[in-house]
């Protein structure tokens, strides 16, 4: 079904992406995309090399071959790089996050200090995303329910023991909080400052164990600190006996997972159809539940992928 291209092969993937730049729409001509959408009939799709991206990179490939498709998929960790070939058409797919995506685009397009973009209005976000990917010859297609976006998790002993099911119950309790997270939390204002002034959580320090490390799961475990920064998608927080609570006011921006495409290679409504099925099913819980299939008892992303894209009835 696919050619996993690591080593060597990868290698020379990333010197072909650096030649092949170019060859993308010159932003000189923004809006001026005009040629009929491609529909060629072998795929690349591009994973960023983690857990989840790589899952849904084989969904996305098991999809488009059900379709009728050629696939492959190509593993470039880094957006610098698999951005750019995206656009030359190196890549012609690529699983991305809304909010994350719209921001990175809008700094290349408009410099580092740019304002913002993504939001937690997710038609906001889609209409600023699709606007600045148009150019480059981009489409986004439409999200589905799923999302991966920053969240925070307490221990389940800790969230019974004082009724908490969401941030705002948090901080109407009163409770003081140690935060685990990234040292850039205390600056950033989906963290420390947005904990404090949408819901009134008495922060009272940044432990700086990282996001969602097992480090920092451990120290809330333990009690040492009360609330961990982790992610929706986190598969492993039961292990720690850990519990999300809710963004109930929705601090986070609009991660959902959205499919964008080379439109002059897989711009195609059959490609939209095929990569759009997965819209209907798949849910953050599932994909926390994918993840956990892979990082915790060690399946691998092709067999997890697989079994669920049956199961939900997507394969021939």
């Amino acid at each position: 079904m696919r050619a996993r291209l690591r080593g060597l092969a990868a290698l020379l993937g990333l010197v072909l992406l650096v030649a092949g730049c170019s060859s993308g729409p010159s932003l000189e001509n923004q809006g001026e995309v005009t040629a009929p959408p491609g529909d060629s009939k072998h795929l690349v799709i591009g994973s960023a090399g983690f857990t989840e991206s790589d899952l849904l990179a084989t969904m996305y490939a098991l999809l488009l071959k059900n379709a009728g498709y050629g696939t492959e998929i190509l593993s470039v960790a880094n957006r610098e790089l698999y951005e750019p070939a995206l656009e030359s058409g190196q890549i012609d797919v690529v699983p991305e996050y809304a909010a994350t995506f719209a921001d990175w685009l809008n700094a290349k397009t408009n410099g580092a200090d740019a304002d913002p973009v993504g939001s937690p209005d997710l038609d906001a976000t889609m209409k600023a995303l699709r606007g600045l990917a148009r150019p480059r010859g981009l489409v986004v297609l439409d999200a589905g329910k799923a999302v991966d976006q920053n969240a925070f998790a307490v221990a389940r002993s800790y969230a019974a023991r004082h009724h908490l099911k969401t941030l705002s119950d948090l901080g109407a309790s009163g409770l003081e909080v140690r935060l685990a997270a990234g040292d850039e939390c205390v600056q950033r204002p989906y963290c420390e400052p947005g904990l404090k002034k949408v819901y009134g959580i008495d922060i009272t320090g940044v432990d700086p164990k990282g996001v969602g490390t097992t480090q920092s799961k451990k120290a809330v475990q333990s009690g040492q600190d009360q609330m961990v920064l982790t992610t929706s998608t986190d598969a492993t927080l039961a292990d720690f006996g850990l519990v999300l609570l809710d963004d109930d006011k929705h601090l986070q921006n609009a991660d959902y997972i959205v499919p964008v495409v080379n439109r002059s290679r897989a711009g195609s409504a059959k490609v939209a159809a095929a990569l759009g099925a997965l819209n209907s099913v798949l849910t953050t819980e599932d994909l926390a539940s994918l993840n956990q299939q892979v990082d915790s008892w060690r399946r691998l992303p092709e067999d997890v992928a697989r079994t669920y894209l049956e199961d939900k009835g997507l394969l021939k």
